[in-house]
């Protein structure tokens, strides 16, 4: 696949957690702090998806107790990636 990932990766003005930018993916794994920050994060998100990204939000959590399907969710999305419309 040949996939690589940036850690801590500045777009704009929002860094993201992980950005894939061949594959146009970011990945944002948030804490219990984002539970407060919701407006911020969707803000983002639409910025990220404004630049042409797909976005994966995990929590973390779910990175810690099930890294196989944030792996498996990860590979779905770069294998699939979204269809560009004409």
């Amino acid at each position: 696949m040949g996939s690589s990932f940036r850690r801590q990766h500045a777009i704009g003005k929002y860094i993201a957690d992980f950005c894939s930018i061949k594959d146009k993916l970011v990945i944002e794994l948030d804490g219990s702090q984002h539970l407060e920050q919701e407006e911020y994060d969707e803000e983002r998100t639409e910025y990220f998806r404004s630049k042409g990204y797909k976005v994966l939000r995990f929590w973390n959590h779910q990175v810690m107790n099930d890294i196989e399907g944030v792996i498996k969710m990860t590979l779905l999305i770069l294998e699939n990636p979204p269809q560009k419309s004409s």
